[in-house]
């Protein structure tokens, strides 16, 4: 737990690794996880969304149901309760949260389609027979892309948030690799010898959601 110097910028943990170099290299463990949260809950509530809101009826009736359902139970006890059940990884990690990412994409996707689908253009492909699947690819999906793109940069930071706050729980990647969840915790453990230590990690999952955040409001 040595102090900043020359020879190690953030100083030392516990064990004598310099910090600068396991949040540089933590960034990417961080990052990768938060984009593959993402990836993985779009992946999944797209084609979801783009079926429940262009066929509507019935179809519609029981995505929406299941969604709402989903939302009853808390986030946070059901990516553990996955991640229990899957064990400690960064993969069964990013499973976990992506799934309970996937309900809130659903239904702002899910959305913006019943209000693309109502559009002249929409009308008029219909009417000279265009297949309903070449509709929703070609027509609504382009038209919903702004506020989904939107959305992921903000989600972005939720995801590094959920990441963070597992590792810190102790249910992201295993020691000895690197996440700025995991230093976190590791910093909290001295925090009343090296309190300093604590702002390293916490920085920089402060200014990488801050970072998400502007980009999603320039967006």
């Amino acid at each position: 737990n040595d102090p900043p110097s020359t020879e190690h910028w953030f100083g030392t943990d516990d064990l004598g690794r310099d910090l600068l170099s396991r949040v540089i290299f933590g960034a990417r463990n961080s990052l990768v996880a938060s984009a593959g949260i993402v990836a993985l809950a779009v992946a999944v509530a797209l084609p979801v969304a783009l079926l429940a809101g262009y066929r509507g009826g019935r179809t519609d009736t029981v995505i929406m149901r299941m969604t709402d359902a989903a939302f009853a139970f808390p986030p946070l006890v059901v990516a553990l309760a996955i991640i229990s059940l899957r064990g400690t990884s960064m993969v069964n990690l990013i499973l976990a949260v992506g799934l309970v990412f996937i309900p809130s994409l659903i239904r702002l996707i899910r959305g913006q389609v019943l209000a693309v689908r109502e559009e002249t253009y929409i009308e008029a492909a219909r009417s000279v027979g265009t297949p309903s699947a070449r509709i929703a690819v070609r027509h609504v999906l382009p038209n919903v892309a702004s506020p989904l793109i939107i959305q992921i940069a903000v989600s972005l930071g939720f995801a590094l948030l959920a990441e963070a706050g597992l590792s810190f729980l102790g249910a992201g990647a295993p020691p000895p690799t690197p996440t700025w969840g995991g230093m976190l915790k590791r910093s909290f453990d001295f925090v009343l010898e090296v309190p300093w230590q604590i702002f390293v990690s916490g920085g920089a999952i402060t200014l990488t959601v801050l970072a998400y955040n502007l980009i999603g409001d320039g967006l």
